[in-house]
């Protein structure tokens, strides 16, 4: 709980003659400012520190607060888009009921450790050589820097001294619909208890698993689609499962050609806004077309599809000066280029005796 709440919460535990008390104390003229002070300056007053019930509940220092615990939670996108509760079982300190947080038995109150007097720690001090020395400082090894120590026993026999216990908590984690990667679950004041501290949070933090079929980009949903030349020139259609397992198909429009790279979009088949989850972004689709494998086309569909397309090849004029070069993949290139490498690096190996770019040590 923080500070600010736990000052409304002790306000409101006050009887109702407390309450009146306070409000004619300090409401009526005990506010800086006078009756022209603004919402700000009183509400600053009564909750902050400096005046007020600020001083009234001990200044804006509150107790400290312990560390805060974090777990990943994996989480898939169907369970982003749909929303999912988990139990997840916590183990964690817990301040010990027997000796309220005292480490010993009832009427037995710890004392001061003799070993560090009290520091929590000792300070080591080794020699290196001949007047050289070296100082360390260490944990106390027996009081564990707490600089106090209770004797075997006086120990309490539920926490044997060490003033916590493991309690198992189960917490029931709500992943909402349309929560992001990163994005954090908190349960407040649910980690390990300290005597004399506030316990720190319990925090989960949402890790997306990889999907097979989409990706996500905020609210967007992405999905590749591969389809063939014959599909992107003559139509097409498409079935998938969404993410809340939905069967939806899909077709292209009459006389519509798929280049490429070409992107289509369905509005609200994204992902769900966070705390508007009947807000939805949108899908979009990305066609990758596979175009027919080399040597497909004998020479008499050639002039068939010449026709069918509306289209003839280009005419180039060539002279005796030009000068013809074959085109190669770039793959085959790159792998020509590589092997060039290594045989001039074989080659500079054994001309010279040492590895390329390595210098000669001259005797």
């Amino acid at each position: 709980m923080g500070f600010l709440k736990k000052k409304k919460k002790a306000y409101e535990c006050l009887s109702d003659d407390k309450k009146r008390e306070m409000y004619d104390k300090y409401g009526k003229e005990g506010i800086e400012g006078g009756p022209h002070a603004s919402a700000e300056d009183i509400f600053a007053q009564f909750f902050g520190g400096g005046g007020g019930f600020g001083s009234f509940f001990g200044g804006a220092r509150g107790p400290r607060k312990g560390d805060d615990l974090a777990h990943e939670l994996g989480v898939t996108l169907e369970d982003l888009y749909k929303g999912k509760t988990s139990k997840m079982a916590v183990t964690r300190n817990i301040v010990c009921t027997g000796c309220k947080g005292s480490g010993g038995k009832p009427g037995v109150s710890a004392g001061k450790c003799k070993t560090c007097d009290g520091r929590g720690v000792r300070l080591l001090v080794k020699q290196l050589g001949p007047g050289m020395i070296q100082q360390m400082q260490t944990v106390c090894p027996d009081c564990q820097g707490k600089g106090e120590n209770i004797k075997e026993e006086d120990k309490c026999k539920d926490c044997k001294g060490k003033k916590v216990t493991k309690e198992k908590k189960i917490l029931q984690v709500q992943v909402e619909p349309g929560m992001k990667h990163g994005q954090k679950i908190v349960f407040e004041g649910e980690a390990d208890e300290l005597p004399g501290a506030e316990p720190g949070d319990v925090i989960f933090v949402v890790v997306q698993k990889q999907h097979e079929t989409f990706k996500r980009n905020g609210n967007d949903l992405i999905m590749e689609h591969k389809i063939s030349l014959l599909e992107a020139l003559t139509g097409f259609q498409l079935t998938f499962t969404h993410l809340d397992g939905k069967e939806y198909i899909v077709r292209s429009q009459k006389g519509e050609v798929i280049k490429p790279g070409d992107i289509r979009v369905i509005p609200e088949l994204g992902m769900p806004l966070f705390k508007r989850q009947y807000d939805k972004g949108s899908l979009y689709i990305q066609f990758q077309v596979e175009f027919p494998k080399p040597g497909f086309l004998k020479e008499k569909n050639v002039t068939q599809l010449a026709e069918i397309l509306g289209q003839t090849h280009t005419t180039v004029k060539v002279t005796d000066e030009m000068v013809e070069k074959q085109l190669q993949n770039v793959e085959t290139k790159s792998r020509q280029q590589s092997h060039a490498y290594d045989v001039d690096d074989d080659e500079d190996e054994g001309h010279h005796g040492h590895a390329r770019g390595v210098p000669c040590t001259q005797q």
